[in-house]
């Protein structure tokens, strides 16, 4: 039914946009993907293959991989007070006058614009100076883009960053907000098919104006796109013929699984948007869960796939104008109970945030095509291989932890930016003694997040 259903709302899209490409044709004679392997026995019995063995023979002693995604900052946003990273306290605007950025509570009510046309308002070709021309809704204050969040508000992650390794130079893939941004982290692209170049490059929208990704979405549902000469290219449904790194790990018998905010259609929810992980019903069953405190229970249970990705509700996503400054509390329950169980010995967990979330910050990126790179979100490896206080100025990007994944599994480039990518090996150190896990201390527990539930606020972008 599916299948079907997808065929519907694509040719909906087609009848409404008439002379648009509107987006994959599904295909219900096309094979199927491998089920994923069930994820309920011990890290240690699953077949795992290793990227080979460390100096002096001994094995490579990584087998789980935990992707927490956070919401919308910048490294001079959320880390400005970090000792050893490259930060900076004001920037320019566009009558190249200095600001000084000023403190912004981390649940601050208000969001400030962070579109693809954001972006190229605020880089200004390499300036750097547009910030102050961008959009602001919600109670905003002079200058909103110049802000930095007090360190005490977000002491868990400093914590965090200080005891293992912290990426300042880390860049997101895409000059995006959400929904592709969320496609980069699962495949490096946001390409609409593996065939084409044109990538989706803004949120999805409904007819009637509301957000949404996915295929689940609602007939007629479109996504911007640009093609790769920079021009903004036909819209297209939301719903892509790509493969992603979950496709690779199915192959390889790699359990995966993916933690979100609400089943079906969603800017964050990146498996509903790959029709091949999306058609297959029952994989989608098991391997895409609703709520993201599922995570903490999978951990504790000894349930934990060997490659997860973790995204919050809305009140702990650390969004402006969503979030209630629980994120921090969050992050640390989730590393508390990777720490305290079974799987500290062997995993690497990699704790990023989706898009810039249009803050400023002060490092103008690379660019490589009219939609990469974007600008920096800050980048946290916690594992005990992790080198101690380690902050890393090697550029790294969406599809360097994607690379660290088919390196520790044996698994084939996807062939997107995961192949430029380095593999963020500086942040590590094989050779040490595991280090020894210590709780990282917050104001909220692990209690909280299951006791205390809030509905879904508008939709984070």
């Amino acid at each position: 039914m599916k299948n079907v259903a997808i065929a519907m709302l694509l040719g909906s899209s087609s009848a409404l946009f008439a002379g648009c490409s509107a987006g994959p044709t599904a295909n219900p004679g096309s094979p199927g993907l491998p089920s994923a392997v069930d994820a309920s026995g011990s890290p240690h019995e699953l077949p795992i293959r290793r990227r080979g063995l460390r100096r002096g023979g001994a094995p490579w002693p990584i087998q789980n991989i935990v992707i927490i995604v956070q919401e919308n900052r910048t490294v001079d946003n959320l880390f400005q007070f970090l000792p050893g990273a490259n930060t900076q306290s004001w920037g320019y605007n566009h009558l190249h006058q200095v600001v000084q950025l000023q403190p912004q509570s981390l649940a601050a009510p208000y969001d400030v614009g962070h579109n693809h046309a954001h972006w190229l308002t605020e880089y200004d070709s390499g300036a750097m100076d547009g910030f102050d021309e961008d959009t602001c809704r919600g109670t905003c204050p002079p200058n909103p883009t110049y802000a930095d969040v007090p360190q005490r508000q977000v002491q868990p992650y400093y914590t965090l960053a200080q005891t293992y390794a912290f990426a300042d130079d880390t860049f997101e893939t895409d000059q995006g907000p959400s929904f592709p941004s969320h496609q980069y982290l699962v495949s490096g692209t946001s390409t609409i098919s593996d065939s084409s170049t044109s990538e989706a490059s803004d949120n999805a929208f409904t007819q009637q104006g509301g957000l949404t990704g996915g295929c689940d979405s609602p007939a007629g549902s479109l996504v911007p796109v640009i093609t790769a000469q920079g021009a903004n290219g036909n819209p297209v449904y939301p719903c892509f013929q790509r493969r992603s790194l979950m496709n690779e790990l199915d192959a390889a018998g790699i359990t995966w699984k993916y933690y979100q905010r609400n089943l079906g259609a969603g800017l964050w929810n990146a498996p509903d948007a790959i029709y091949s992980i999306w058609s297959n019903s029952a994989e989608m069953a098991a391997n895409v869960i609703y709520p993201p405190t599922q995570a903490l229970t999978d951990i504790e249970t000894g349930k934990l796939a060997n490659v997860v990705w973790i995204t919050p509700m809305d009140w702990y996503s650390d969004h402006p104008k969503n979030n209630d400054g629980a994120g921090p509390s969050w992050v640390a329950a989730v590393v508390n109970a990777i720490g305290k169980s079974q799987y500290w010995q062997h995993t690497a967990v990699f704790i990023t945030w989706d898009d810039w979330g249009g803050f400023y910050d002060h490092v103008a990126p690379t660019i490589y095509t009219s939609y990469e790179l974007g600008f920096r979100v800050p980048l946290i490896v916690v594992s005990p291989y992790a080198k101690p206080g380690y902050v890393s100025h090697v550029q790294h990007e969406f599809g360097s932890i994607l690379k660290f994944a088919e390196e520790t599994f044996g698994l084939p480039s996807m062939g997107t930016t995961d192949a430029r990518a380095d593999d963020l090996s500086d942040c590590f150190n094989f050779n040490q003694s595991p280090k020894a896990f210590r709780a990282v201390s917050a104001p909220f527990s692990r209690d909280y997040f299951f006791r205390y539930h809030k509905p879904p606020a508008e939709l984070g972008d």
